[in-house]
């Protein structure tokens, strides 16, 4: 009995690794089907050759820093099946260890339960970006590792994650800046980090040749809100406007971005304050996450794995300190649903790529709040125990 209690609680992870290996070898097999990996091979390509990486006037193809053309060399030597896998199984590696590290932040005792659910849920989301071997994988476990290494003061981990993150992709910034304003302290590291992703190209290739890119690659980063060519369909939430076929003018959604972001500023500050070790890093990557997904101009339907991975993960914390089934059940069922949307070309269609950022934002609602009740009693509870302990002292 007891042996069949344990697997039960380890069936999230053995699910996850089953996943992990079926995608991993579909990859193998069909290396150039479902894979942007030829986009990282043509940037390691070019970059090695002396020539141009990005191309201005397309919303697609190479879209990384020239410091990741450079560091994905090894893996673009191996070829796509052997290096491919390898690169696959860095990104989840990772999240992998992220996931199960916040569990054991979260209860020592519990980890194992903690993250088996929310494997478990993240699995369909995650499919997707694991199986084409996006970057995201890699930013997600990387940024996760930034927030609870910079809440936690560690600076050279610190300066670690963050040089990771904006390797793996640009957007990484945002959670750099939101580090950097709750950490004034973490800032020369900070600096440290994006000195040493924009040095590393130098070591590599001739400097007149990495100056040309790192221009062209800033004037790519203010071209692509506005760029749409291509195939490229953005999943934000002006998906859910243009399904409506409701315009909405470029100034207007920008106004809401740069709104949004001062809200969870401000929020991740007001977190911050709370000193709950527990819960607020998890809070403010959370919303991070929430913030570079859905309210991203570039995010794609798989980048979504950025946002599941943590939800899923607040889901399963839900349902291991409150007895009720019913709250975390529902949202489980809508994050676990989100995921499988792909499989059928027709429902794809119809509800690419609006349905997500407003699932998701449904999801977020409650799991917020419930986040914020949860720092807001412990918050209390210590009051009240440091009042305590003044009166009897």
């Amino acid at each position: 009995m007891h042996s069949l209690k344990a697997l039960y609680e380890r069936s999230g992870f053995v699910l996850w690794f089953l996943t992990v290996v079926t995608a991993v070898c579909l990859a193998a097999l069909k290396p150039l089907s479902h894979s942007v990996l030829p986009a990282y091979e043509f940037g390691t390509a070019m970059f090695h050759a002396g020539r141009p990486l990005y191309d201005l006037n397309s919303a697609m193809g190479y879209l990384y820093t020239p410091a990741f053309a450079a560091l994905y060399s090894p893996f673009a030597w191996l070829g796509s099946e052997l290096g491919g896998i390898l690169w696959r199984l860095l990104g989840v590696g990772l999240l992998t260890f992220a996931i199960v590290k916040q569990a054991r932040v979260f209860d020592k005792v519990k980890a194992e339960h903690i993250a088996s659910l929310a494997f478990f849920l993240a699995i369909p989301l995650s499919l997707g970006a694991i199986r084409n071997g996006q970057a995201t994988v890699l930013l997600t476990a990387a940024c996760w590792l930034l927030t609870l290494s910079a809440l936690d003061n560690r600076r050279a981990e610190t300066m670690l994650w963050a040089s990771v993150a904006l390797i793996a992709k640009p957007t990484a910034i945002v959670m750099i800046l939101l580090v950097g304003a709750m950490r004034l302290r973490l800032l020369p590291f900070l600096l440290l980090a994006i000195g040493l992703v924009f040095a590393i190209p130098y070591a590599f290739a001739p400097a007149d040749y990495v100056n040309a890119q790192h221009a062209e690659f800033f004037r790519l980063l203010t071209s692509m809100g506005a760029n749409r060519s291509g195939t490229f369909e953005a999943a934000d939430f002006t998906g859910l406007f243009a399904a409506l076929d409701i315009s909405v003018p470029a100034g207007v959604t920008i106004v809401l971005r740069l709104a949004v972001a001062a809200a969870v500023l401000l929020a991740s500050l007001w977190l911050d304050r709370k000193n709950d070790r527990q819960l607020s890093a998890f809070a403010i990557f959370l919303l991070a996450a929430y913030y570079m997904t859905v309210f991203n101009p570039r995010v794609e339907s798989n980048t979504y794995v950025m946002l599941v991975a943590p939800a899923a993960l607040a889901i399963s914390l839900m349902r291991t300190r409150d007895e009720g089934w019913n709250l975390p059940l529902v949202l489980g069922a809508v994050v676990f649903m989100c995921g499988w949307t792909g499989i059928d070309r027709s429902l794809h269609l119809a509800l690419n790529p609006w349905f997500k950022p407003l699932a998701m934002t449904l999801v977020l609602v409650p799991v917020l709040h419930w986040l914020y009740r949860q720092v807001t009693a412990g918050a209390d509870q210590r009051l009240s125990a440091t009042i305590s302990r003044a009166r009897t002292g």
